[in-house]
């Protein structure tokens, strides 16, 4: 029987000490499998609280799209850690936590007595996982280990930029913020490998996640090429260097990708757009050929493709060669496929009667599958539930906030209050 309430990691407990996108984006993949992630903020919020989109009707704008993107599924505790009792509040949640995230910028939580070598003291078995543009020193010094970093410069630095687009002279980043949630992914899976031999030795370790290490580490083409031939690979559009017919095509309505360069791929498809002429082309014979000639085999394709619809050449060629129309986000939230997969996910609004619709998880487990259970929190909705579950007494909590070390907005004011 499915446990659809608990996910596979149930029982973890993660503190969450993050901010922007690589850091929240980690620790909501563990979230979304059942870890129960406490996002420690400033009394102010994430500064991602302050990104929209929002809905027209959000007075508050506390949980805008970007924000709640990377933090589903958490729990907020809001600690003013720039105060020594807020800094000692944090210490005694890593004392009692499995993982600690976090990605500020390198010696920022050691000058405040709350870096690794601090806290591995209170909690040997604690897993503890920064993340930064060029990381720490535990994965050696980088000399740009001090720079700030955003998607963008990961991507610039990692390679993609410079194999991304149509020539070498308009390098291109990707339209999703790649350079932050591919390392997001890589630390997630620091983490669990940390977690796991903590099993059996009860030791945690630092893990040290370097945003534009992630990026270069993923790039197959860029490495392999260079090893292999000493050549930096240049920008080749949509396709794939060394096979044709791959990449984009255009349609009556729009674009479309079709990959089929392999031989018996290549006999498919011509006798789909009844192109047996193509068949019997020696020019075209073999897949080194058929690069060769990419740029007239696009040509020919083309004149079958522009006059049919996406819809039309969904039906002709879908489940028959590989092919996928190029979808707008309107395209992907009608597609029954991503409503069958759990990919478009509902999560109410704190306030207004409405839910927005959230990508879900592509993680599927078949026992304990996770998922999306709660939408993002607001700033210090949760401060008395965890720190009662840590076994501060209410006086004790109630004079945390009179104090002002932990704080809660006043949105999570009015939903307490409900």
């Amino acid at each position: 029987m499915q446990e659809k309430a608990r996910g596979s990691l149930a029982g973890i407990r993660v503190l969450d000490v993050t901010h922007a996108l690589a850091g929240p984006f980690c620790a909501q993949v563990l979230a979304d499998q059942g870890a129960d992630v406490i996002k420690i903020e400033p009394p102010s919020g994430d500064f991602f609280r302050g990104i929209g989109p929002f809905l027209a009707e959000d007075k508050d704008r506390e949980i805008g799209g970007l924000f709640q993107f990377c933090n589903r599924n958490k729990r907020s505790v809001a600690i003013d850690l720039k105060r020594p009792e807020g800094r000692e509040l944090l210490k005694k949640l890593a004392s009692q936590a499995d993982v600690l995230i976090e990605n500020y910028r390198v010696g920022v939580l050691e000058k405040m007595g709350l870096g690794y070598s601090t806290l591995k003291e209170l909690n040997p078995k604690l897993v503890y996982t920064s993340i930064r543009g060029f990381g720490d020193d535990y994965g050696g010094t980088s000399p740009y280990r001090d720079w700030p970093a955003f998607d963008a410069i990961a991507q610039a630095m990692g390679g993609w930029m410079g194999v991304t687009g149509f020539d070498a002279d308009h390098p291109t980043k990707t339209g999703a913020g790649l350079g932050d949630t591919v390392p997001g992914l890589y630390a997630a899976l620091g983490t669990l490998s940390a977690l796991w031999e903590a099993r059996s030795t009860g030791l945690g370790q630092y893990v040290d996640i370097s945003m534009v290490d992630s990026v270069f580490a993923i790039a197959e083409n860029l490495s392999t090429i260079f090893a292999y031939t000493g050549n930096s690979l240049a920008p080749s559009g949509n396709s794939n260097t060394g096979l044709s017919p791959t990449g984009s095509f255009q349609a009556k309505d729009g674009t479309i990708v079709i990959a089929a360069p392999h031989d018996h791929l290549w006999r498919d498809l011509c006798t789909l757009i009844d192109r047996n002429d193509l068949l019997a082309d020696a020019r075209l014979a073999t897949e080194k050929d058929r690069w060769v000639h990419r740029e007239y085999i696009t040509q020919e394709i083309e004149k079958f493709t522009k006059n049919h619809t996406k819809a039309e050449l969904k039906t002709k060629f879908g489940g028959k060669v590989p092919f996928g129309p190029v979808y707008t986000a309107a395209d992907i939230y009608a597609d029954s496929h991503f409503k069958a997969r759990d990919m478009i996910v509902d999560v109410p609004h704190p306030e207004l009667e409405q839910s927005v619709r959230i990508a879900g998880t592509p993680v599927k487990l078949s026992r304990t599958p996770g998922g999306v259970q709660r939408r993002a929190p607001c700033i210090g909705e949760h401060n008395e539930e965890v720190l009662t579950e840590y076994g501060f007494s209410s006086t004790e909590i109630a004079s945390f906030r009179q104090a002002g070390v932990v704080f809660r907005s006043a949105l999570a004011e009015r939903i307490a209050g409900k």
